[in-house]
């Protein structure tokens, strides 16, 4: 099971806590969240019960999954830098 993954963004003057966490595969799903200072600023909960259906090995899985939740720090990074969160 892949806990999550957390950085932070620097973006004109600010300093955003990145975090996706894994929910569990009852679940199947895990959340990313932004932070500032403390603060939530927005939150989304991404299904992946399709990576669950592929029947894929623990460790496919687990490079999968963990590669789902790197493109969605870099989706919200993005947006951030666009100036759509925060």
């Amino acid at each position: 099971m892949i806990v999550g993954a957390n950085r932070v963004f620097e973006h004109q003057g600010k300093a955003y806590h990145l975090q996706v966490e894994d929910l569990g595969l009852p679940d199947a799903a895990f959340e990313a969240r932004v932070y500032d200072g403390g603060t939530v600023l927005w939150r989304k909960r991404i299904g992946y019960a399709d990576v669950v259906a592929k029947g894929l090995d623990k460790l496919a899985f687990e490079d999968e999954l963990r590669s789902l939740m790197e493109k969605t720090l870099h989706t919200v990074e993005a947006a951030i830098a666009k100036g759509k969160l925060g």
